[in-house]
């Protein structure tokens, strides 16, 4: 896979070629510690992998990608801001390196993104292929009702039922245990952020102060979830 590094931090950049070199498969196409430079590269070259600076000075990570066609790359971000992780994965990076990384959480971003690829090739290959499971049945108000997944924004627990907080104003309330939610909705992307809280991923809006904005409310992230949190979230979903 072809590479190409963009970073204001020369030091940063010496230690992404040292970690291309340890892996055969990666071939190291071009660096830059200047994004306006980097540019004409990325529309001329076939580049696989970009391991990408966010906070640079005059142009940012973020402002880049969106002027770049980025159909046949995927991006890896390299940066000591956890901040801005979110923002990140809003615009379809493959994963989120935390500075100071080592090299084996290297590796795991360049093996996610080889599964990335893969999958999106069968997708290409078997356009016809079923998808997953994308909605839940709940009983509510005696009546068995249909939530699709896109929907749910954040589930509250209590200690003998939920509240499933939707698009809507006012949540769904179930007998149902947020383990057993929990259980349910595991290969989706749902995480486990507090004893009382299930939320979507795709929902956040922001962190602040260990808690992040989930519709519109700040929802804490308990520490014995914080690890588990910072390894899906901000260092790259599984």
């Amino acid at each position: 896979m072809r590479c190409i590094i963009i970073d204001d931090e020369p030091l940063a950049i010496k230690l992404l070629e040292n970690y291309i070199k340890k892996v055969s498969n990666l071939e190291l196409v071009g660096k830059f510690t200047n994004p306006y430079d980097a540019w004409e590269s990325l529309m001329q070259l076939q580049i696989d992998i970009i391991l990408l600076d966010i906070n640079m000075p005059g142009l940012s990570g973020i402002q880049l990608l969106k002027s770049i066609d980025l159909s046949h790359s995927k991006v890896i971000f390299t940066t000591g801001h956890s901040e801005y992780a979110i923002e990140g994965f809003n615009h379809d990076a493959a994963d989120y390196l935390l500075k100071p990384f080592s090299f084996e959480r290297f590796l795991k971003a360049v093996h996610k993104v080889k599964r990335l690829t893969a999958t999106s090739q069968r997708t290409i290959d078997k356009p016809e292929q079923e998808t997953s499971l994308n909605f839940i049945l709940v009983k509510s108000e005696h009546k068995i009702l249909k939530v699709d997944l896109k929907d749910i924004q954040y589930i509250e627990g209590y200690k003998d039922y939920v509240k499933i907080h939707t698009q809507e104003q006012r949540p769904l309330m179930t007998l149902k245990s947020i383990k057993s939610l929990e259980d349910q909705l595991v290969t989706s992307d749902f995480i486990r952020i507090h004893k009382s809280y299930l939320i979507s991923i795709d929902k956040i809006k922001e962190m602040r102060n260990g808690k992040v904005k989930v519709k519109d409310k700040y929802l804490p992230i308990s520490d014995s979830y914080k690890s588990i949190f910072n390894e899906k979230v901000l260092m790259g979903r599984t």
